[in-house]
């Protein structure tokens, strides 16, 4: 069994611990347990004692009680019984398209989008599909295209809403769409949503496939809208005791069950998912208003404006291929971008906009760039 590299992460992996500006960090400031405390405005000491007296067994094979509860109020429909706890997203995202996907399978994939859900079915044997998402329809999904890729033999569509690494936000009715195309053909709707809720709207609210199609599977964390990715929690969820079935038995060959104390403070956390989430669309807003600005400002650069998530995909003009550009960016002033190639996008830059909760933080990050630029022309 073959996998490609997963360039996004052995980029991160490089670099990551070496810059002075993280221009390329995709959760929302990251909180300590301190933070956590103080914005919910909960009892740590209280909380610590109570864990403190648990004897550390396996917990929850199938989760938490309350951290299940807390993931269902995230969506209209779902229950506790349709959740798998997995290790972070990226354990959902393997184990949903690794027990899906095999060989001779179809699969239809868009690009840009995380590496996974392209690469991970390649693996298994699958015939991938890519549908590539346009910069001139701001990389929202081309309802026809798509239907015309899906055939009777397409055994799973993987989208990822928002996107990664572009911001687009799918609608409920673009949404509605999909579904209507993978309920055609009784293909299985795989949606990565890692980024849902963290939207540049007052109502916030983005539909999940979940909530629409018997067939949806979803995906999700606590990493990067609740700015917890150092619990490595995040969910599967599916309304098909089949599939449910099949998955729990992938999992026991590499998960078990996930940590007791990465499940509770995700109960604590999703228990007061408002006041964080408050929090989240705080920081990605007055932050993204900050890179549009300067995007403006460099003659150079362009991008279309996130609608939601954390990431953004910048475009340059120079006679540059994205890996030695942001490589030359990083040895001369510090900043740390993601190149363009790693989702196959020549001549441009993910920046992730949202690593600082000051934005004059993530302005001493673009300036850095701008610094950089400067050494171009």
């Amino acid at each position: 069994m073959n996998i490609k590299d997963f360039a996004v992460e052995q980029w991160m992996n490089e670099w990551e611990t070496k810059c002075t500006y993280n221009v390329a960090e995709t959760c929302t400031y990251s909180l300590t347990l301190d933070q956590l405390f103080e914005v919910c405005g909960g009892d740590r000491a209280q909380f610590m004692n109570d864990f403190a007296q648990r004897r550390l067994t396996y917990g929850d094979i199938e989760g938490n009680p309350a951290f299940l509860k807390g993931v269902c109020n995230l969506y209209e429909t779902v229950e506790p019984g349709h959740i798998i706890p997995t290790h972070g997203a990226a354990g959902a995202n393997y184990l949903v398209l690794s027990t899906l996907c095999g060989p001779g399978d179809h699969v239809v994939s868009i690009m840009p989008t995380y590496q996974q859900l392209y690469s991970i079915p390649e693996m298994c044997g699958a015939t991938v599909d890519i549908l590539h998402l346009e910069k001139d329809a701001h990389y929202h999904v081309d309802a026809e295209k798509l239907a015309a890729l899906v055939t009777d033999d397409t055994k799973v569509i993987c989208i990822n809403n928002p996107d990664n690494p572009t911001g687009a936000l799918l609608s409920r009715e673009e949404i509605e769409t999909i579904v209507d195309i993978a309920r055609a053909h009784g293909s299985w709707l795989m949606c990565d949503e890692v980024y849902r809720l963290l939207t540049q709207d007052d109502d916030g609210f983005t539909t999940s496939p979940i909530d629409l199609y018997d067939k949806a599977v979803v995906t999700s964390s606590m990493s990067k809208v609740w700015s917890l990715a150092g619990i490595r929690l995040g969910w599967a969820i599916t309304k098909s005791p089949e599939l449910r079935h099949d998955l729990l038995s992938h999992r026991d060959y590499d998960l078990i069950s996930c940590g007791m104390f990465d499940e509770a403070v995700g109960a604590y956390a999703l228990a007061h998912a408002d006041k964080i989430l408050a929090r989240s669309r705080r920081i990605v807003r007055q932050n993204l208003a900050a890179l549009e600005a300067w995007v403006d400002s460099e003659a150079h650069l362009s991008f279309v404006r996130p609608e939601a998530g954390t990431t953004a995909l910048v475009y340059y003009d120079y006679d540059l291929d994205s890996y030695e550009f942001c490589t030359r960016m990083i040895e001369t002033t510090g900043a740390l971008v993601t190149p363009g190639d790693a989702f196959e996008e020549p001549k441009s830059m993910r920046i992730g906009y949202a690593y600082s909760d000051n934005v004059d933080d993530l302005k001493k990050g673009l300036a850095a760039i701008s610094t950089f630029l400067r050494t171009l022309e």
